[in-house]
């Protein structure tokens, strides 16, 4: 059998394990099943899309993006994945929303890895308000609860995990964790227990003493009002000056009792109102570090779209979009282990040709209507991919040079005698100084 045909076919084997699961809302057994599909036939633009689904669907949609970007430029013709990104650009609020809650976990992760436990925990509150469906957040905020042996909040945040991935191994271990930790995994143990345990009272069980004999009404009538005599007499001269005495014995007992705590109320609320005030300068802190975190525009969903922009373009053949798009993007957020290897082949690429295509264009603006301010724009952005190329180094000197402005100039002619002084470029730096 073709190599190729068998690897379809284990593909669309794991691809219908991963819709079955979908359905069952096993999102993890089903992320897992998808990827393996994918591993063998990177073709299977269905169960491409469904991961993008269901990454969506998880709070993560970035990667649900990007998922459908490359089934997109796969298959181009009769794809759902371009329904899908025209629904997400479509609803730029959700957009906005998702990446500030993408920028805001990781802010937490980082706050969490360095001891600042409070300030994650606020930060993931905030977040998950609008978020509740990001289990990566619900299940981080999870552990700094239980971490602080808040297991009550704990379980509310797994709960809300299962309540999308219903079989989360990881949301299941740490409710294991917290149940154990509130008591109800016993009660839980016990009605189990008593589920398959209780039978109904029967007739037969019922055990009627030999001594039992039915009264006639009127001897009822007599035992009740005798009952009563007795009872008036017993409470008049036992029960009563012995209640008086122990009601006076408690009522000084309150009052010394009631002069204690309030001056331990006292101390509390001197104690409280000092930790009032730490408070509010903790959250006055916490606030401010949250005010930046939020106006902060680099987020990871940022780069994604970049990431969408930059393959676009490589699909339209726009090497110039591309390379000024590679050139303002942060590669290093999107290595998340799907990604690996589109993000190594544009590296790849940009090294190879993205520098040119920049260099290029730098030429086109100094001779043309750009224009040296231009231009230098340009020849810098060529030199963040390829950094020490003389020529560029030369071009830029030029293009100062061109702008009047001799000191910068000079600064790039002698980068090039001082660092480069075997390159092609450096006599003409030479002669560009007066040596």
């Amino acid at each position: 059998m073709d190599i190729r045909i068998k690897n379809r076919r284990i593909a669309n084997a794991y691809y219908n394990l991963g819709l079955e699961r979908a359905g069952h809302r096993d999102l993890t057994g089903a992320v897992a099943a998808l990827k393996k599909s994918l591993r063998f036939d990177k073709f299977q633009t269905d169960a491409r899309n469904l991961l993008g689904l269901i990454y969506l669907e998880i709070g993560e949609a970035g990667a649900a993006m990007i998922q459908w970007v490359i089934s997109l430029n796969l298959q181009e013709q009769d794809n759902l994945a371009e329904e899908y990104l025209h629904a997400v650009h479509a609803s730029r609020s959700y957009l906005e929303a998702a990446d500030q809650a993408a920028k805001k976990y990781n802010q937490a992760l980082q706050y969490a890895k360095n001891d600042n436990e409070d300030l994650a925990v606020l930060l993931l509150m905030r977040m998950l308000d609008e978020f509740p469906n990001y289990v990566k957040a619900q299940e981080l905020l999870a552990v700094l609860y239980i971490h602080h042996e808040d297991y009550i909040k704990a379980g509310s945040c797994l709960y809300q995990v299962l309540k999308v991935d219903h079989y989360n191994p990881t949301a299941q271990r740490y409710m294991a964790v917290a149940k154990r930790n509130t008591g109800r995994a016993e009660v839980e143990k016990r009605k189990l227990k008593n589920a398959f345990s209780h039978r109904q009272m029967q007739d037969d069980d019922i055990i009627i003493p030999p001594s039992y004999k039915e009264n006639t009404g009127w001897q009822s009538v007599l035992n009740i009002l005798t009952g009563l005599v007795l009872g008036a007499m017993v409470i008049f001269f036992l029960v009563m000056p012995a209640k008086t005495e122990s009601l006076n014995a408690m009522h000084n007992q309150e009052q010394v009792a009631n002069l204690e705590i309030i001056n331990q109320k006292s101390i509390e609320i001197d104690q409280l109102n000092k930790d009032i005030e730490t408070a509010k300068a903790a959250r006055e802190q916490a606030e401010t570090q949250l005010a930046s975190l939020v106006s902060d525009n680099g987020g990871v969903l940022s780069q994604y779209q970049n990431l969408v922009k930059i393959l676009e373009a490589y699909r339209t053949e726009d090497a110039r979009t591309a390379a000024l798009l590679y050139v303002s993007t942060d590669m290093n957020v999107l290595n998340d282990g799907v990604l690996d290897n589109t993000v190594a082949w544009i590296h790849a690429d940009m090294a190879e040709n993205g520098w040119q295509t920049l260099l290029a264009m730098g030429d086109e603006a100094m001779n043309g209507s750009g224009g040296p301010a231009q231009a230098i724009d340009y020849y810098n952005k060529s030199l963040q991919i390829r950094p020490g190329n003389t020529e560029v180094i030369y071009k830029l000197g030029l293009a100062y040079a061109a702008l009047e402005d001799t000191d910068t100039a000079n600064q790039y002619f002698g980068d090039i005698i001082m660092n480069y002084p075997d390159s092609e470029y450096a006599d003409d730096a030479k002669e560009q100084r007066g040596y």
